[in-house]
Parts: structure tokens; C-alpha cells; sequence
């Protein structure tokens, strides 16, 4: 039976919590992230988000600006939840935080991601909130199997609607 949402909570990345987000993306993630990795992600603000599940870290969203082409996108590095926790509403709160940010912002063209192309749960995931897959980018990823990954995206000048 799915858990109320209103048990999951969102705090700020700081100094002092960094390390719960590296013992996270290290038990969610197949790939490590390295110290610049986490140095960057203190300077983003609301684009990095811990979740908490009744006090306990058991998510986190991690993005950056992307400016290219004249566009500005959120490229989304990590969202990731223990697999405990999911169906829970962690994703669904750490991607609508997001969604508010591009909404209040007014300027953003697209929020995009890498997916690796086995990760049917992500990729079922994301659609539920509008992602296409846009590309696939081979051998994206080192020293995983299978390699490639789609990227994802979701066009927030297509639609009004931002919050599911």
C-alpha cells in the first residue's frame, strides 16, 4: 500500500549533509560521482534537494543550468530513492520541486536527463510526466553495461501543465 506523500519532506544539500547524499547515489546510482561532482552541487541552491522519508535521507535531486543553442534547459544529473521508498511520492516530490523552480522562473526552454537504456522503471517514470525520449547517446556511460542511454526531455514550452 503506497505511503501518504505528505511524509516526504525536502531540505537544503549543505557542508554538513553532503556525505548522506554520496552514501545515497552510491547505493542508488551504478555509476560514482566524483569530488567535483558534490564540490558543484553545494552552489546550486533549490536545484539540489535532499528528500527525507519521516526525518531519514532517503532521496535526492541533484541538476544544473544548461545553456545552449539559445535555449536554457534544468539538466537533471541525479534523482535518484531507495528502492524501499519507491511508489512512495520521493520522485514524484523531488521532480514537481523542479517543476516549480522552471514555472516560477518563466525562462526555461526544457528539463532533460540521461537514461540508461535498461532502466525501464526511470524511463516509465519520466514519461508519466511528459518526457520523450529525444536520443539515444551510445557508450554514454563508462564501465556499466549496457552503455547507452536515452536522453529524455521534457519541452515546458509545448504545455501549461507542470504538476502531477
Amino acid at each position: 500500500m503506497p505511503v501518504p506523500q505528505a511524509r516526504v519532506q525536502l531540505g537544503d544539500l549543505t557542508q554538513h549533509n553532503l556525505q548522506q547524499l554520496k552514501v545515497l547515489n552510491q547505493v542508488v546510482f551504478p555509476v560514482n560521482y566524483n569530488d567535483k561532482f558534490y564540490k558543484d552541487v553545494l552552489d546550486v541552491g533549490e536545484l539540489a534537494k535532499l528528500a527525507y522519508f519521516n526525518d531519514i535521507v532517503v532521496g535526492a535531486v541533484c541538476c544544473r543550468i544548461d545553456v545552449s543553442e539559445g535555449l536554457k534547459k534544468l539538466y537533471i544529473m541525479t534523482l535518484g530513492c531507495l528502492a524501499p521508498y519507491r511508489r512512495c511520492g520521493v520522485g514524484r516530490t523531488l521532480l514537481n520541486h523542479l517543476l516549480e523552480i522552471t514555472k516560477k522562473d518563466g525562462n526555461y526552454d526544457a528539463i532533460f536527463l540521461h537514461v540508461q537504456i535498461s532502466n525501464e522503471e526511470a524511463i516509465q517514470f519520466y514519461q508519466k510526466f511528459g518526457f520523450k525520449i529525444r536520443d539515444t547517446k551510445k557508450d554514454y556511460y563508462k564501465r556499466i553495461e549496457p552503455a547507452d542511454a536515452y536522453v529524455l526531455e521534457r519541452n515546458l514550452r509545448e504545455t501549461s501543465e507542470f504538476l502531477i
